[in-house]
């Protein structure tokens, strides 16, 4: 099947551009951004993703005002064509500048949600190493992602309420991810014979003069399958500076992070960046909200990634904030919006904000949590 794309020389298999290199039906291709003050007076996120394999596309908005997160859900049959792939009912993504400038449109006034925002970058896109898990003789990732960090301007309107946006005082980060990883229908077949088991932590922040990144995926005992730990000179305004605002990546990070009794929910994080010259660096997040990571369909029952509902469908959902059942299971994955602090070698220091993402699943030996979901208990 011939479409648009396949007038660009951008090909990576013998196919044409519709037509994924694996045949896989989990095989995807996403969006996700988010935007925040520093007070946690506005905090909005947006997700966006394509399912070739499985005909379905989808997005979702949703705003944190008052105490509520409200939402906005929409997903319908793909398009072939990838040129009419970043339109999904009322939410539109356009790339602008590819990895510089994305503008971000929603038109749900029955949901109570509109918004035209623009994300410009403070940092070039750094790409994380890439995500390969198999379980037993199934792969379950393989995919790539990218991490950046930017600033917005334009407009959020929530029930009527506009609230202007400026990159002055609204920072966030975006990240785009593309490959294999589990979403939509459970394909059928036989029960795996170990318990589930998944932990992830993934923290872009924002300094005033620069930005980090660090993320980890770790197995029960701890031993990492994936990590990155870098710190990201801020290049807006100086994009034509050659090599100029390049990641520079860390030799080793550790971290310490302390739950909220009874829950898989931060209540504080330390981060060291150790560099190849063995100085230290460290960080330190200090929780101002924990973002539901449902409102954009992450672990929703019913708006979950690349599920069929139809040729065309869109609805809304408003949840109260702090959820009353941190227990259910759509509320454990979570981005907590934190107050940042670096700490340089020197002792001089930076404050800045960002999200520290968390999703623990099963047992997790070095900070303390057993069973499926149980929520952590002090020792």
């Amino acid at each position: 099947m011939l479409t648009s794309f396949d007038d660009y020389p951008i090909h990576q298999t013998n196919q044409p551009i519709a037509h994924t290199a694996s045949a896989d039906l989990n095989h995807y291709d996403r969006y996700f951004f988010n935007g925040y003050t520093s007070s946690g007076s506005l905090y909005f996120a947006a997700a966006m993703g394509l399912y070739p394999n499985r005909s379905v596309h989808d997005a979702a908005f949703c705003v944190i005002r008052g105490g509520e997160q409200i939402s906005v859900y929409a997903a319908g049959r793909a398009p072939a064509d990838r040129l009419k792939a970043n339109h999904v009912g009322p939410i539109e993504v356009r790339i602008i500048e590819p990895l510089r400038v994305v503008q971000l449109l929603v038109d749900a006034p029955d949901q109570g949600l509109r918004a035209d925002l623009t994300y410009r970058a403070r940092t070039l896109a750094l790409e994380e190493p890439h995500f390969f898990f198999r379980q037993g003789t199934k792969v379950v990732f393989d995919y790539t992602r990218l991490t950046q960090m930017g600033a917005w301007e334009g407009w959020v309107e929530v029930d009527g309420e506009r609230i202007d946006v400026s990159p002055a005082e609204v920072t966030g980060s975006r990240d785009r991810s593309w490959g294999v990883r589990p979403c939509g229908e459970r394909v059928t077949g036989p029960p795996p014979t170990t318990a589930p088991q998944f932990y992830w932590l993934w923290a872009p922040l924002n300094f005033p003069s620069f930005a980090t990144h660090f993320d980890v995926n770790e197995l029960s005992d701890g031993r990492r399958w994936h990590e990155v730990a870098a710190v990201l000179p801020a290049t807006a305004g100086h994009w034509s500076d050659g090599n100029a605002g390049e990641p520079h990546f860390m030799r080793h990070a550790d971290y310490s992070v302390a739950w909220q009794p009874g829950t898989r929910h931060m209540a504080a994080f330390e981060l060291a960046f150790h560099d190849w010259d063995d100085q230290v660096a460290r960080i330190t997040l200090e929780p101002i909200l924990h973002f539901q990571m449902i409102g954009i369909g992450y672990g929703h029952p019913e708006w979950n990634h690349g599920s069929w509902r139809g040729e065309s469908d869109v609805s809304g959902a408003r949840l109260a904030l702090p959820v009353v059942d941190p227990f259910n299971p759509s509320h454990i994955h979570v981005q907590t919006l934190s107050r940042a602090t670096f700490t340089h070698p020197s002792g001089e220091q930076e404050v800045g904000a960002g999200i520290l993402e968390t999703l623990a699943v099963g047992t997790h030996a070095p900070s303390g949590l057993t069973g499926a979901l149980d929520g952590y208990a002090p020792s």
